[in-house]
């Protein structure tokens, strides 16, 4: 069955691919401890190179940008241009976890850097990052492994929040670059994703792949300079937070057990950032 737990025989590696008993303690060819996940392997594997976290992220953000135009009701944005259709209120926001200057500082609400990724302002803001995550998160996955992709996405967004929250309150406003009060959004976490692609691309020696990253990070932050309302001190924190979380991580180096346990607090703590700004929004709100 597709969901049975394999007890025995062999399994292919979650890290290198090579063919391993499923009770084997280490893998003979890349070094990485439990290489059968438990017996899990097969059934992760059946969810892609990214064990399935780019369609969490999608469906996950996707429903959470639903519940927030149904709890906006009638404070539904409908105006302010081509990229402010179908938008959420801003106490709603807030509510589910917008980061920012606001938040973060004002209202005291730190945990917000981590669930604000998972968050949009409108339709089309949602629709073209996960555009993105689509299409880097595999990517990523593949150099690097699923559970050290989770981790550099989760860093790298928290990373961007927390410096554009910081220049927001302690920086003055600079011509095409200032911190934002409120802010959300993937586009952190995905410029975390080319600055770790980056830096594969220089680790491993690859100029296509760093050349490409560096093209794409190039025009998405040209794009963020000309067009209003973007948060370009979020995309810078992001892309070196994915940069230096790559480089502690190393490409290089076989993706071990512990990187899918920290992968799953990194999961486990934005879900518990989404439950608390609901829990403390519903108190700051009445």
């Amino acid at each position: 069955m597709l969901f049975k737990r394999q007890t025995s025989g062999a399994v292919v590696c979650s890290s290198c691919g090579s063919l391993v008993g499923v009770r084997d303690e280490k893998c003979l060819t890349c070094g990485r401890r439990n290489p059968g996940l438990w017996g899990f392997a097969p059934l992760l594997r059946n969810l892609g190179n990214d064990f399935g976290f780019v369609a969490l992220v999608v469906w996950g953000s996707g429903a959470l940008y639903v519940i927030s135009l149904l709890l906006s009701g009638s404070a539904l944005r409908m105006g302010g241009g081509l990229f402010g259709f179908l938008a959420p209120s801003t106490p709603i926001a807030i509510l589910l976890g917008a980061s920012g200057g606001y938040p973060v500082f004002a209202l005291g609400r730190w945990w917000t850097v981590l669930s604000a990724s998972w968050l949009h302002g409108s339709i089309l803001h949602i629709v073209f990052n996960m555009m993105w995550v689509r299409d880097l998160g595999p990517v990523v996955a593949d150099v690097y492994g699923a559970g050290r992709m989770v981790i550099i996405y989760t860093v790298a967004g928290a990373c961007g929040f927390l410096l554009s929250s910081a220049a927001a309150m302690y920086l003055p406003p600079l011509p095409l670059l200032r911190g934002a009060t409120l802010t959300l959004g993937a586009s952190a976490a995905i410029f975390g994703l080319l600055g770790a692609l980056v830096y594969y691309g220089r680790r491993t020696g690859s100029s296509l792949v760093r050349s490409e990253a560096i093209r794409y990070a190039v025009i998405l932050g040209f794009f963020g300079l000309i067009m209003p309302g973007i948060d370009n001190f979020a995309h810078a924190g992001g892309f070196f937070g994915g940069y230096l979380a790559a480089r502690v991580l190393d490409p290089l180096k076989p993706e071990r057990i512990d990187h899918i346990f920290i992968a799953l607090i990194c999961l486990l703590a934005t879900a518990l950032s989404i439950a608390a700004s609901v829990i403390t929004g519903l108190s700051l709100f009445k």
